[in-house]
């Protein structure tokens, strides 16, 4: 009897130490974080002022459609830009229920190293302490602000194609703002992830106004990345995948435009983004379109060799990182504003270059998906949002459909 009290007081404190053992492991583990939305920063110039009452002692309600869902995330606020510091009086979260309005029963603060505040330094970023929350696949997210003022530089990005709105006072966890002024940029909002899985990662999407989205319907999350991002979700297998969208309206990969050159901007909206595993690339348009104006600008025109130049370097850049790099084929543009035949000779032979040099890890062939069956260089009358350049709403659909998801089998 004495021998089997013994044994049975041994069971149990191996079992007290392994539930102890059990506890420590799980109040020791690391969030998996993975990005589930992004913008690229850009400096406001005056086509992007906001509107009045402006960032003094103001309430700013910011709306963003996430890819992957996850049970806990942090928000990622930029003052790139910004000369001075940028001071968040106080920040919320809550799910969306369309224009201003938010669910109340989901609104919750989020804290900075334990505080409700966060002054921003000059040209740095701030990620917020994590939240537990639960954040719907596919869901609209809103993020809002109250400001006393804004530094001299203003963060933006204006090709939000989604409404913000702007009122006067702390309003933060106000269920609607139906006084507020709305626009459609997102201001010093720079990212969200969310903790997942260890099957869960991102994809970058680095490129232009195409993928920025340019002539897709405002508030309809109608870029190729959201069509991409629905696909993805779909899938059992594909569904811990996170889509980030770091296009820049007139980005070029050798020279700076409305935002820094894609080579200059690698390193921030690509390494410095979360849990990227894929990065795929669709730049190269605008350093063709705007060859012919380069002189005007003192620029020296974007070569052949220069652009291939371009891709091979973030190839490097990014295997360096262990991140796979999908070459996406330049559109075809005839009819647009800056079209020229040489041009279009130069993006046939960079599209070859792309499709069969072996320098990517795979190929997205949106040239062959979107392009007029009649006419190699210009885009199909489906596609076309009319300017010849930008695809329209279908077009962009097109473009996500032809993303093969196989492309994103863990590696």
């Amino acid at each position: 009897m004495a021998k089997r009290n013994v044994a049975a007081g041994l069971l149990s404190l191996v079992f007290v130490a392994l539930l102890f053992a059990a506890k420590t492991r799980q109040e020791n583990s690391v969030d998996h974080w993975v990005g589930t939305w992004a913008s690229s920063p850009q400096l406001g110039d005056p086509g992007n002022t906001p509107p009045d009452p402006g960032f003094e002692d103001s309430t700013l309600r910011q709306i963003v459609r996430v890819s992957v869902g996850g049970k806990k995330l942090r928000v990622r606020f930029s003052n790139a830009f910004g000369r001075d510091p940028l001071i968040l009086t106080s920040v919320r979260v809550a799910i969306s229920s369309g224009g201003s309005t938010i669910q109340p029963s989901t609104d919750k603060p989020l804290s900075f190293n334990g505080n409700p505040s966060v002054a921003i330094p000059a040209g740095a970023l701030m990620l917020s302490d994590p939240l537990s929350f639960d954040l719907p696949a596919l869901s609209d997210l809103a993020v809002t602000i109250h400001l006393n003022n804004a530094p001299s530089g203003i963060t933006t990005h204006p090709g939000s194609r989604t409404t913000s709105y702007l009122q006067s006072g702390d309003l933060v966890s106000a269920a609607e703002l139906p006084k507020a002024a709305a626009v459609d940029h997102w201001y010093f909002l720079n990212g969200v992830d969310v903790s997942g899985t260890d099957l869960s990662a991102s994809i970058v999407a680095l490129g232009d106004s195409i993928t920025d989205g340019a002539k897709s319907t405002t508030n309809k999350n109608g870029r190729w990345p959201d069509a991409l991002a629905r696909r993805l979700q779909q899938d059992k297998h594909t569904a811990q995948i996170g889509v980030i969208n770091e296009g820049i309206g007139g980005n070029r990969l050798l020279h700076d435009g409305s935002g820094p050159n894609a080579l200059a901007r690698f390193d921030r909206d690509v390494l410095g983004q979360t849990g990227v595993r894929w990065l795929i690339v669709l730049e190269g348009i605008n350093d063709l379109g705007t060859r012919a104006s380069a002189e005007a600008r003192g620029e020296q025109p974007a070569t052949l060799e220069q652009m291939i130049g371009a891709y091979e370097q973030i190839i490097l850049r990014a295997h360096a990182h262990n991140i796979r790099v999908y070459g996406a084929t330049i559109l075809p543009y005839e009819g647009a504003h800056y079209f020229t035949p040489e041009g279009d000779a130069d993006r046939q032979a960079i599209n070859k270059w792309i499709r069969t040099s072996g320098e990517f890890d795979g190929v997205i062939d949106w040239d062959a998906a979107t392009r007029d069956p009649q006419s190699v260089t210009r885009l199909s009358a489906a596609a076309d949002s009319g300017d010849h350049l930008h695809p329209a709403d279908a077009g962009y659909q097109t473009m996500g459909g032809a993303v093969d998801l196989k492309l994103f089998a863990k590696q």
